[in-house]
């Protein structure tokens, strides 16, 4: 039985973004401060829940996915570029390259991005514009002395990566192939095994960004379906959250009390009719929680940084 109410409050906040491509939710304890990406844009944005300021920084490139260093630094992040893993200062604009491992596949570029509880920092490829049969996106991880180490191919959009609370299970999603899939992840050899499948959706539902409460249930942002599911641990859905979005993207579990479900929405490819049924699309939304709470992101120990 899928419940609407349980575990989703109400809706507590709209943060006006109207983002073409909003993705990749984070919430930053010590900043008090919710990020998120415009894909299409090239922008992390930030918002302050103290004082409700909302800033925006440019990119030189589109942004698949960040997250943030372990080393406290306020303004430098680990990105995944369209074109590969770099660190950046979000005030100088510096960029250092760490490596760019499909700089000659035209028409891939990275996409959704997560740390595992090791502070290790994932990203997967995506099939943007197809140029050959064979091609197809890739899923890596960056080490803490920013070297990547490439996991499988065979993937036409990368998304949903998660871990459960003690690391030991990661999950990813294929979009395109409306696939969620769990693997066995080893955290000392960083091996990755017994893949199944977790879920699947329906052809008009994709997929999106995912994060992993602290009972071990995993949420997912259903792009084209106007919803927000939290699925249990064997795959079932037991709570799904209708949002005011066609295209929900990304979702986090974070505010001072680690129970706010923050959610990223999308404009992008909507037609005209759409945008006037659902106005609020690109912004970000805030619903309070009943008896769930959220994990901290590790940040990415990166010894470069």
């Amino acid at each position: 039985m899928i419940s609407l109410s349980s575990c989703i409050g109400e809706l507590i906040q709209v943060i006006p973004s109207q983002n073409q491509l909003g993705e990749n939710a984070l919430w930053h304890p010590r900043h008090r401060a919710i990020y998120w990406i415009d894909i299409m844009a090239g922008d992390i944005h930030k918002y302050t829940i103290d004082d409700q300021a909302h800033q925006q920084y440019h990119l030189p490139y589109r942004i698949g996915s960040f997250a943030f260093l372990a080393d406290q630094n306020a303004h430098q992040v680990i990105v995944a570029f369209e074109q590969g893993f770099a660190l950046y200062h979000l005030e100088t604009h510096a960029i250092t390259w760490l490596n760019q491992p499909e700089a000659t596949q035209l028409g891939n570029r990275f996409n959704d991005g997560r740390t595992d509880r090791c502070g290790h920092f994932w990203a997967g490829t995506m099939v943007e514009k197809r140029h050959t049969p064979e091609q197809q996106g890739s899923l890596y991880r960056v080490d803490h002395q920013g070297q990547y180490h490439k996991y499988f191919s065979d993937i036409m959009i990368s998304n949903g990566l998660c871990w459960s609370p003690d690391g030991s299970i990661m999950y990813h999603a294929d979009s395109e192939r409306h696939c969620i899939y769990q693997y066995k992840y080893c955290q000392q050899s960083h091996a990755l095994s017994q893949k199944q499948l977790f879920a699947t959706t329906e052809n008009h539902v994709f997929p999106d960004g995912s994060t992993v409460d602290t009972d071990g249930f995993m949420w997912n942002a259903q792009w084209g379906d106007h919803s927000v599911v939290r699925y249990n641990p064997d795959g079932k859905i037991v709570e799904k959250l209708v949002v005011p979005a066609v295209q929900p993207s990304s979702v986090a579990i974070g505010g001072p009390n680690l129970d706010w479900l923050i959610v990223t929405s999308s404009r992008i490819e909507l037609s005209p009719q759409q945008l006037l049924d659902y106005p609020l699309s690109g912004n970000v939304f805030i619903y309070q929680l009943n008896n769930v709470t959220g994990i901290v992101d590790t940040p990415c120990g990166l010894l470069k940084a």
